[in-house]
């Protein structure tokens, strides 16, 4: 049985790999537009990102199924955190285009 103090220490470590992963999923979108080639960026971002994350979650579980558990799940409350503080802007919306005036 795994004490409590090492599963708040895989929740906590799940919370700090998903705020990797997804802040820097978040920082590729917006870099994406100007890079020259953005294809390049997002391929190179994930593999750096799903590679961090999988490493960390190998090293966190240690093969104890309970610690991969609360690790995940911190993960999953990064990607909601994360979404929440980045959430889409708020831009305000202008007066609807008038129609051209018709001839009479």
């Amino acid at each position: 049985m795994t004490d409590p103090l090492t599963l708040a220490w895989a929740l906590a470590t799940g919370v700090v790999l998903g705020a990797v992963f997804f802040g820097g999923l978040w920082w590729t979108v917006r870099r994406a537009a100007a890079c020259p080639r953005p294809a390049l960026l997002f391929l190179t971002s994930f593999l750096l990102r799903a590679s961090l994350a999988l490493a960390g979650l190998y090293f966190v579980s240690a093969g104890h199924w309970d610690r991969l558990l609360a690790c995940l799940l911190g993960f999953v409350i990064a990607r909601l955190l994360v979404t929440k503080l980045t959430g889409t802007p708020v831009v305000p919306r202008s007066s609807p285009a008038k129609e051209p005036g018709h001839a009479s």
